[in-house]
Parts: structure tokens; C-alpha cells; sequence
């Protein structure tokens, strides 16, 4: 770094750019890498995979006692002798295809000219069909009659030049070429499964260094969760896939399209291909069917075959298997397979999807990798809280609110205001704590989450009641609320005019009353949103607004809640509750300090700020409010409130129905 204070800036501008040539430069060249070493990196990356699949195998005959090599020796024979019987099946029924295909042509070209017939009023599609026989008549070779004749209708002379005869050696050459290429890369995938699988421990241990030796049981833990999850998910693909292809065959058998064991191996091993695979694999036995039946019965019955088993494998059968998806997002699928195509050519079609899965676990267990999990998986980018401020600081609170309802089917209100609309706030205030958002920003982001409460306040969801939950009684106490557990979908509680205390039956008998910071007045309007969807009417007023002049409606208040989204100090907090007080004697003061905090610290926190009760969450405000209401019902009202750390470890989830 240059001593120079201007070079030192310069160089310092210039560093995010340079950091991003160089991650481009490393992409290039590891693309690079990929494409002109893909004759050795194609049977090394089959054989992983393979060895995924065959993992299984092998730990089960070592269970029964025999031993590794042996055991190795004999799951690759099966493995290989299935591979070359299948490769095998496909050219001796892709040949019996092609001796056929001729005896198709006039029931085509009649399909072709009804087709004309029948749209000749549709001059775009009979011109489309006159193209295609005229392309179809250009490939076709010219027949010597129809070569042309010269002047005087002599034939012109005919110049042949024929190349020397080959030699042995070219000649051996020539059709050695084709086979030998295969046989070398299917050698090369059985010499590196046999070593993958014999040196699989090995090969762990070196992983767990590379990935990081440091914490050996993290490590060891993720690197056998990423294998055993690979193996589960490949063989459970396999399985699936193999079952489609037979299917398929069997319809195809049963509908009467010829080669149906042909198309139900191609059908299972396209499938391995996302989304399009199926199609592709369905296109050809529904080309061949519209050749060989002179109808459309075959046609529609081809079509309706793939279109009613895809599905079900899709949307029933996989779900079941290995949960609801690959764990890719749906961009993540079509570009890795436009990726690998463009480098493997159609095996990198066909492996584009497990190398992605491969590459997205390895990025949710490698810490250093974390960013393929980003890029690559479907788990949201962004939290929750952190989507819902994203929304409110674009002005766009819709998806909040879809999302909130959402939220809401599963969830209470109440849940989803702490879980994400105070976290998303919290989000808010730390960038006004920055001096990031200027004030119009502020006035935007507010209207936004003024919008927010209000939809979702009159938001009514109906929820499966929990099995086994019993429904909250109006003599049951917040403790025993707290026991049932967060997430009661059953509980709905609503208090009653004759549950309360006297002064609990005013018209509102609770003040909430929102501090200074720009973002305190949403987290009170939320507070006051959930104490009158469980029967306690509250009135909103901010702080500013009591300091010039402005009065509630009433005085005879039984709670003023205090909420603080940003810190202020303790002796002013303690002040502001000691006003309360002298204006509306024997009232209870609830102040809520919408942050996370150690349990332990509240009771402390309570007594230094004079507050009868303090709280973290809605939850807790919630608990708090409806056991103060019903305790005013049996008791004096100078009875003094339970300690605050009752109520910290108090939750109600309750919205009425």
C-alpha cells in the first residue's frame, strides 16, 4: 500500500472492482477448465455419482460379513453388466426402428395431405406444410432419371474420382474409431468407481481436511449428512425414473406403438433432465404414433399417457420419495442444464441436475461455500423480517401482506407481528440509527406500515385446531397458556365485560402511547391492534403529541402501555412513568422494550424504570394485559402486579376466529 494518502484512497475505490474482474477471471477460467477437460472430468464425475448410488450396496454386503473387495468387485459387475445390457437393449431396438421407419412413410405423407385438405382456408398452416414437403423432397438424394441431359439430349460424361485404397492400418482405424472412444470412457468410469468406492474412507478423510480440520465433528457430521443425503436422493431418483420408463413401456406396449421397451428407456433416462425430459422423451412416440395408425386414436392415447403419468411421479410420487423438490430453485435448474449442455454436451443435459444438487449441499455444509446455496437452492435469499422491510422501504407493501396472510393459516397474528414485522422494524431503526434513511424515506416506509397492520388487522383466517389442544376457558390463567405452547392453533381468547375489573370496563380502558422514533407508532399500532382482537379496547397516542397539548379521550384508564422501538435511557423512561402516575392515579404502567433481552435482566430493568410490568414482545404485552384484566375481576386494585419475569416467559397466540 502506496504512502501517499490520495493513491491509498484511489486504491482503496478501486478494490471492489478488482475483487470482481478477478471472481469473473476465476469463473472463466474454471468454465475453461470444465469444457477442454471434459474427456477425463465426465467419467470422473459419472463414477461419483455412481458411487452415490452404489454405496448402499456395498455396506450391505460388508454387513453380512464379506469383505471390501469382494463386495466393491461384485456391486460394479451388477451395476456395469445392467449399464452395458441396457445400452445393448437401446441399439438393437433403435435398429429395429429404423428398418421400419420406410414402411410409415405413406400412411405420413397421407396424414400430411389430409391435413393440407382439411386447411386449405388457413393459408398460413397449408404454406407451413408445403414448406416442410418441399424440404423433405430437397434432402432426398436425386434419382437418375431425373438428372438433367445436355445439349441434343446426349447424357453429359460422368467424371468419377475415387480416392486410393486405404490401408490395413486406416482402415481398422476408421471403424475402431467409434467403438474404442466408448470403451474408453466406460473403462475409465469402472476403474475410477472401483478405486472411489475401495478408498472411500480415504478419500473422506481428505475432504474433512480440505473442508476444514479444525472442528472434526462438524465436519465429519456434515460431510456424512451431505453423502448419506446425496445416496437417499439419487437412489430414490434411479428408482422413480426406472419405474416411469416401465410404465411408459407398458402403456406404449398396451397402446400399440412399436419399439415401446426403446421409448420406455429413453423415457427413464431423459427423466433425469428437469421439466423438459419428460417432453422430450414423449415427442418421438408421439411422432411414430401419428405415422404408423392411419387415425388420431394412437396420437391422443400416446399423448394422454405422458400427460397423466408425468404428473403423478412429478406431484404425488417424489414428494413422497425425497420430499417436495430437489432443493434447487426452478431459475437454478434451466441454467445449470444451458450450462452443463454447453460444456458435456447432452451428458452434461443429463447430469445437470445432479451436479447442482451436489453443489447446493456441499454449499449448506461448507461454510466457505455458503454462497452456492445462495445462488443455486430454493431457501429464501432473505429472511422474513428482512423481506418485509425490503417491501416496506420499496413502497410495496403488498407482498408484505400476502405474506402476512400466508402467515396467518398457519400462524396467529400475534406470532407473525414479533416474528417479523417488530424484527423487520428493528431492521428499520438500525438504519435510522446509521443515518441511512432520510425523512421522506421514513414518511414512506411508515404510510407503508400503517398500510400493513391495518390489512392485516382485519384479516380473518380459519386455522385447523391442533389435535389434542384443549380450547383456552376464560378460567384458565396465562401460565397455563404459556404451558400449551406458542403455536396452539385452538386457542381463542376473547375476554368477556364480566371477566373484567370496574375499570376495565370503560369504553378504552388501555392507552398506548408510541415514543419518539419515527417507527415506535407502527409497533403500537400493532400492540393496540391485538389487545382489541382479544376484548381490550385501547386508544394510540404518541408522545410528541401528549407534549403539545394534545389530550386522550378519557382519563379513567386501567393500563397505559409505553412502547420503545428505539433505546432511550432509563431515567427518562422512569420519569415518563412517574407522570403517568400523577395524572391517572392507581393506573398500572406496562413498558415495552420491543428488542430481545436476557430473561434474566428484566426484573432488574422493571425496578429501574418504576414500571409495574415490563415486556420484549406482543406476546408477553398480550399475556400481561389480559392476566391484569382478569386479576383486577377477583382483586383490589392496589394489589400490586406479579413480578415482570413471570410474563417473560409468558405467550399467548390467540386471535378470534
Amino acid at each position: 500500500m502506496s504512502d501517499d494518502p490520495v493513491t491509498a484512497q484511489r486504491l482503496r475505490r478501486a478494490l471492489p472492482l478488482i475483487t470482481a474482474l478477478a471472481s469473473f477471471l476465476l469463473v472463466v477460467a474454471v468454465m475453461a477448465a470444465l469444457y477442454f477437460g471434459r474427456e477425463i472430468l465426465v467419467p470422473v464425475t459419472l463414477a461419483i455419482l455412481l458411487s452415490f448410488v452404489l454405496v448402499p450396496a456395498v455396506r450391505a454386503l460388508r454387513r453380512t460379513g464379506l469383505p471390501r473387495v469382494p463386495a466393491v468387485m461384485l456391486v460394479v459387475t451388477v451395476a456395469f453388466g445392467a449399464l452395458v445390457g441396457v445400452g445393448l437393449l437401446i441399439a438393437n431396438e433403435g435398429a429395429q426402428l429404423a428398418s421400419d421407419l420406410p414402411r410409415y412413410q405413406l400412411t405420413m405423407r397421407e396424414k400430411i395431405s389430409s391435413l393440407r385438405g382439411a386447411t386449405e382456408s388457413q393459408g398460413t398452416l397449408s404454406r407451413f406444410i408445403d414448406m416442410v414437403q418441399d424440404l423433405g423432397a430437397e434432402l432426398q438424394p436425386p434419382k437418375a432419371e431425373e438428372t438433367g441431359k445436355g445439349t441434343g439430349g446426349e447424357k453429359p460424361l460422368t467424371v468419377e474420382i475415387r480416392p486410393p485404397k486405404a490401408g490395413l492400418i486406416e482402415t481398422l482405424g476408421t471403424f475402431a474409431a467409434p467403438v474404442l472412444h466408448p470403451l474408453a470412457t466406460t473403462g475409465l468410469i469402472l476403474i475410477f468407481t472401483i478405486f472411489i468406492l475401495l478408498q472411500r474412507e480415504d478419500l473422506r478423510n481428505r475432504m474433512i481436511r480440505l473442508a476444514g480440520s479444525g472442528d472434526l465433528r462438524r465436519t465429519t457430521a456434515a460431510i456424512d449428512d451431505a453423502v448419506s443425503r446425496l445416496s437417499r436422493f439419487f437412489l430414490a431418483q434411479l428408482a422413480l425414473n426406472v419405474a416411469f420408463g416401465i410404465v411408459i413401456g407398458a402403456g406404449l406396449w398396451l397402446i400399440g406403438v412399436p419399439s415401446p421397451t426403446l421409448f420406455g428407456v429413453l423415457a427413464a433416462i431423459l427423466r433425469f433432465v428437469p421439466y423438459i425430459g419428460a417432453a422430450i422423451s414423449a415427442l418421438l412416440p408421439i411422432v411414430l404414433a401419428a405415422a404408423v395408425d392411419p387415425g388420431w386414436g394412437m396420437v391422443i392415447a400416446t399423448a394422454a399417457l405422458f400427460l397423466v403419468v408425468e404428473p403423478i411421479c412429478g406431484h404425488v410420487v417424489e414428494p413422497l420419495l425425497y420430499g417436495h423438490s430437489t432443493g434447487l430453485s426452478p431459475v437454478a435448474v434451466i441454467l445449470s442444464a444451458t450450462i452443463w449442455t454447453f460444456l458435456w454436451g447432452p451428458i452434461g443435459l443429463v447430469l445437470a441436475t445432479p451436479l447442482t444438487v451436489c453443489l447446493v449441499v456441499l454449499g449448506r455444509h461448507v461454510e466457505r461455500l455458503w454462497y452456492l446455496d445462495v445462488l443455486l437452492g430454493d431457501q429464501p435469499a432473505l429472511s422474513p423480517p428482512a423481506i418485509f422491510y425490503q417491501r416496506m422501504l420499496a413502497n410495496d407493501p403488498a407482498e408484505a401482506i400476502d405474506q402476512g396472510r400466508e402467515f396467518l393459516k398457519e400462524r396467529a397474528l400475534v406470532t407473525y407481528y414479533d416474528e417479523v414485522a417488530l424484527a423487520g422494524l428493528l431492521l428499520a431503526q438500525e438504519d435510522l440509527s446509521r443515518g441511512t434513511l432520510d425523512r421522506a424515506r421514513q414518511d414512506e416506509v411508515g404510510l407503508a406500515l400503517r398500510m400493513v397492520v391495518d390489512r392485516l388487522g382485519t384479516t380473518r383466517v380459519t386455522r385447523r385446531a391442533g389435535r389434542g389442544s384443549p380450547r383456552i376457558g376464560s378460567s384458565e390463567t396465562a401460565a397455563a397458556v404459556a404451558a400449551a405452547g406458542p403455536d396452539r392453533q385452538a386457542a381463542n381468547i376473547v375476554l368477556k365485560t364480566e371477566e373484567l375489573g370496574p375499570r376495565w370496563r370503560t369504553p378504552t380502558p388501555v392507552l398506548c402511547v408510541s415514543s419518539r422514533g419515527p417507527f415506535d407508532e407502527a409497533a403500537t399500532l400493532m400492540l393496540s391492534q391485538i389487545l382489541k382482537r382479544h376484548g381490550l379496547a385501547s386508544e394510540v397516542i404518541s408522545m410528541r403529541a401528549l407534549r403539545e397539548g394534545e389530550r386522550p379521550s378519557s382519563t379513567d384508564f386501567a393500563l397505559i402501555c409505553f412502547s420503545y422501538l428505539e433505546p432511550v435511557s432509563l431515567s427518562q423512561i422512569r420519569f415518563t412513568v412517574r407522570q403517568a402516575r400523577a395524572a391517572v392515579p392507581g393506573v398500572r404502567i406496562l413498558v415495552g422494550f420491543w428488542r430481545e433481552r436476557d430473561p434474566a435482566t428484566l426484573d432488574r430493568l422493571r425496578r429501574a424504570t418504576s414500571a409495574d410490568i415490563l415486556v420484549t414482545s406482543l406476546n408477553d404485552a398480550l399475556a400481561a394485559s389480559i392476566e391484569e384484566a382478569r386479576r383486577a375481576a377477583v382483586a383490589p386494585p392496589t394489589r400490586r402486579a406479579p413480578d415482570a419475569a413471570a410474563y417473560g416467559a409468558t405467550t399467548i397466540e390467540a386471535a378470534p376466529a
